[in-house]
C-alpha cells in the first residue's frame, strides 16, 4: 500500500482543475472579432434551422 500525501495531492487536483480553466478561457477569450461574429452566426443559423422545421401541431 502506498502512502500519499493529501496536501499534495490537493494541490496537483487544484493544479490539473486550474489548467483546464486556463484552456477553456484561452478559448473563449483568445478570439479575434471575427472569429467570435463567425462562431455567433453559425449558432445563429443553426438556431433558425432548428427552429424551422418545429411543428405546429
Amino acid at each position: 500500500m502506498t502512502v500519499i500525501n493529501f496536501n499534495q495531492a490537493k494541490k496537483a487536483r487544484e493544479a490539473a482543475n486550474a489548467k483546464a480553466l486556463a484552456a477553456a478561457n484561452r478559448a473563449k477569450h483568445g478570439q479575434t472579432k471575427g472569429e467570435k461574429t463567425l462562431v455567433k452566426s453559425i449558432a445563429q443559423k443553426a438556431r433558425e434551422l432548428l427552429d424551422g422545421a418545429k411543428r405546429t401541431d
